[in-house]
Formats: C-alpha cells, sequence, structure tokens
C-alpha cells in the first residue's frame, strides 16, 4: 500500500487502484500507529481516485522533521575521506564508519523540501554539487519504521570538504532535499537485495548513471532510528534519510537544468530537475 499527498489531499494505492482520502490530512494520517490497518479499513467506502499526474504530486510530508544519517555505506566513507584529505578531516569518516554511534544530523523542516518533478537547488557559493541518492525511513512518533520514500540528499561537497564543521551548510539550505513520489507502508523490512538506482540526465545525455543495494548498507535501520530518538521526540514522527552508496565521479558536478531521476523499485521514481 502507498500514500501519497497530492494538492487534492491523500490518495491510497492499493492492488493498482487508486483512492482518494477524504477524513483527514496528511499530518493526521502521519501521526497514527495504526496507520496501515486505518487506511485499509477506510479505502473500503472512499471515493476512487485517477493515479495522481506529476503536477498534482505533493512531497509526502507534513509537519515533520527530516534528519539524515551519514557515512552508512563503505562508498559513501571513501568519498568523504577522499573530499576532505587536503584538510586533514578524512580521518573523521573512517571513525564513523566503524563506530557503534553513527552520524546523525538535521537536513530539513518541511518548507525546505520538495516533491516530485519540482526543482531542488544547488547552492550558490558552492563550486561541487551532487545528488544523495537514499532510502529514507518515515518513522512514527513512537518511533516505529511505519514506511519508506525515496530522498535525494543534495549536497555541496566542496563545503564539506573544506571543513567537516561546514557540514549544515553544505546539506542544509532552501531545496536542498526532495521526497517521494509516495510513502511504501511497511509490512517490515525491505529485501536486503532492494535496488536503489539513480540516473542524472544534462539534456539528451546521460551524465551518470549508478546502483547498490541495501545489502551494501552497514548500519541496521532500526538501529539508526533507535539513536535518532535517543531523548529526542518528535511528535508527527519524522523522516531519516539513510546514507548513500552511490557517488558520482569527483569530475562531476550538477549543473541548472539536469534531471535526477532516483528508483527504488518498491516504491517508485523521485524525477527533479535542478533549478
Amino acid at each position: 500500500m502507498k500514500l501519497y499527498s497530492t494538492r487534492q489531499g491523500p490518495v491510497v494505492e492499493s492492488e493498482d487502484a487508486f483512492f482518494r482520502i477524504s477524513e483527514a490530512d496528511l499530518d493526521t494520517l502521519l501521526m497514527r500507529e495504526d496507520l496501515a490497518s486505518f487506511l485499509e479499513s477506510t479505502i473500503a467506502a472512499a471515493t476512487s481516485s485517477d493515479r495522481p499526474v506529476p503536477g498534482e504530486l505533493l512531497p509526502p510530508i507534513g509537519k515533520q522533521e527530516v534528519w539524515a544519517a551519514g557515512v552508512t555505506y563503505f562508498r559513501s566513507r571513501d568519498a568523504r575521506m577522499e573530499e576532505s584529505k587536503s584538510t586533514g578531516g578524512g580521518d573523521f569518516y573512517d571513525r564513523v564508519y566503524s563506530a557503534e554511534r553513527p552520524e546523525l544530523f538535521f537536513k530539513a523542516t518541511p518548507h525546505r523540501v520538495v516533491g516530485p518533478y519540482q526543482a531542488v537547488a544547488i547552492r550558490s557559493d558552492a563550486k561541487w554539487s551532487v545528488p544523495e541518492p537514499e532510502l529514507t525511513l518515515f518513522i512514527t512518533p513512537a518511533g516505529h519504521i511505519g514506511g519508506y520514500t525515496v530522498g535525494n540528499d543534495m549536497s555541496s561537497r566542496d563545503i564539506e570538504g573544506e571543513n567537516p564543521l561546514y557540514l549544515p551548510q553544505a546539506k542544509v539550505y532552501d531545496r536542498s532535499c526532495a521526497l517521494g513520489p509516495c510513502i511504501l507502508l511497511a509490512n517490515g523490512p525491505l529485501p536486503k537485495s532492494t535496488e536503489i538506482h539513480m540516473e542524472i540526465r544534462r539534456g539528451s545525455r546521460r551524465e551518470f548513471e549508478g546502483s547498490t543495494t541495501l545489502e551494501a548498507i552497514k548500519r541496521e535501520l532500526p538501529l539508526l532510528a533507535d539513536f535518532l530518538y535517543r531523548d529526542n521526540s518528535f511528535p508527527h514522527g519524522c523522516f531519516l534519510l539513510t546514507g548513500t552508496g552511490i557517488v558520482p565521479p569527483d569530475s562531476f558536478s550538477l549543473q541548472p537544468g539536469d534531471e535526477i531521476r532516483i528508483t527504488i523499485p518498491p516504491i517508485g521514481t523521485l524525477v527533479n530537475q535542478v533549478g
């Protein structure tokens, strides 16, 4: 079952049929610990709907904060060490990769998040910007993983590489995060074989393509959620980006007009342009 946010309100996809939910807004739904079972009972009497079209889709977020985990894939560890090598900060990332405690950082407030087919941004003062395709957890107010969506953690690699303390500036700015196209409601963990695929197109040319699977992530996803909720409360729930294992070559940097397509097959494809 999938939950979409649209300009006309929440829409549920179940067994290739679509239903508009008029009884509650997205925030009210996402605060429910019994969301999947509630929606199953609700769609029996719900109005059928067409598949949401691109211009109708919104990011599937209400009042939730967005957080992120870093250095959860070996490929990300290598990239972070390389970009920080000249400043001597690379050792930090190796130590984080090996430590029990994960790197967790604040990523976005809802107004900084864009949805499918909306424009993500690159910082005006950055010279090396990349997308980071990530499986994203929706975590309920009580700390349970309630679903999954596709996330794009836009990053300014030159700013972060200059000094690890610049991480918030490299990561947190307007339109620095994209989520969508929907939330896949969880019936349990996704298989380790689940693929994450990213394609970046520049005009008619494929500029970059890469894939990984959840098998390559070092951290268990419930452990990331557990660390995030330690001494922290999220009354509306939250979203947690779980790190990237796909890193374009050092010679690549995003340009305005580039199209980023991130696909996680059980969830769908998140499409954004750089604006």
